[in-house]
């Protein structure tokens, strides 16, 4: 089961919220009122909410508009997101959207090719998903041969090395490593000749968009499943701030996400 931790920490504010409320509204009128064990009670409770209120308050903000934590479980982001990574996605490059309705508030940037994205899987919302945007609205995609095509146009591939895994990506060692550059912008790949690949021709609806997993023959992405829709998009992936694989990787810590 999926838990909703953003739902469970509105509720939690909403609720504490309420009872310090309720606890003021009481305040005003208690020297006129003759108090049971039941309001003893319930001041006791306001207490506890009035402690944890603004903790709700600041967490909730922080999480809904600024800067979300998440955990890389698999592999399928590698040689960019290793297996045990924790990263941070900022919230606000897309817009700022109301949490729990997602009712987008302020608009601002749009995806750009080759952002890596933390989105909402659109076959199960409840389970965010982190790919790189590599189709955008209108745009035509072609994956064949473990080669990318975008509107017809051939990205290219340089600098050939073996991967070399460590831990849960030891299984990976072997598959080539390989810098794919599409216009301006550039990252690494990795992929394994002796397997087959997934691939296929596209073409992006509009206010919707295409992504690859850079470990491009172990994952399950828009060449499966279809296409993310904008509103789904969590945010922005920028930085690693922490590794955990079997110990504390510290050579991960602090490193940008490009």
């Amino acid at each position: 089961m999926n838990l909703d931790f953003e739902l469970i920490l509105f509720s939690l504010t909403l609720i504490s919220g309420l009872v310090c409320l309720s606890n003021w509204l009481l305040h005003q009128v208690r020297k006129r009122t003759v108090f049971t064990q039941r309001n003893q009670f319930f001041l006791r409770l306001a207490e506890y909410a009035r402690s944890f209120f603004p903790v709700f308050l600041a967490v909730l903000i922080i999480r809904s508009f600024i800067i979300e934590p998440f955990r890389i479980p698999s592999g399928s982001m590698i040689p960019t997101l290793l297996i045990g990574d924790f990263i941070v996605v900022n919230k606000f490059t897309y817009g700022i959207r109301l949490p729990v309705i997602k009712t987008k508030l302020i608009a601002n940037n749009t995806p750009s090719r080759g952002d890596v994205v933390v989105f909402r899987f659109p076959l199960d919302p409840s389970i965010p998903f982190i790919k790189r945007i590599l189709g955008l609205p209108g745009d035509e995609i072609l994956y064949r041969d473990k080669k990318l095509f975008i509107n017809g146009r051939a990205v290219t591939y340089s600098e050939k090395e073996v991967f070399l895994g460590k831990k849960s990506s030891r299984q990976y060692t072997g598959a080539e490593k390989l810098i794919e550059t599409h216009g301006k912008g550039s990252h690494m790949i990795l992929v394994r000749p002796d397997s087959v690949s997934a691939g296929g021709s596209f073409k992006v609806p509009e206010g919707q968009y295409f992504v690859l997993g850079d470990n491009r023959d172990n994952s399950r992405d828009s060449r499966f499943w279809g296409f993310v829709p904008e509103e789904n998009l969590v945010g922005k992936a920028f930085m690693i701030w922490m590794n955990w694989d079997a110990g504390i990787n510290v050579e991960r810590i602090g490193k940008k996400i490009r």
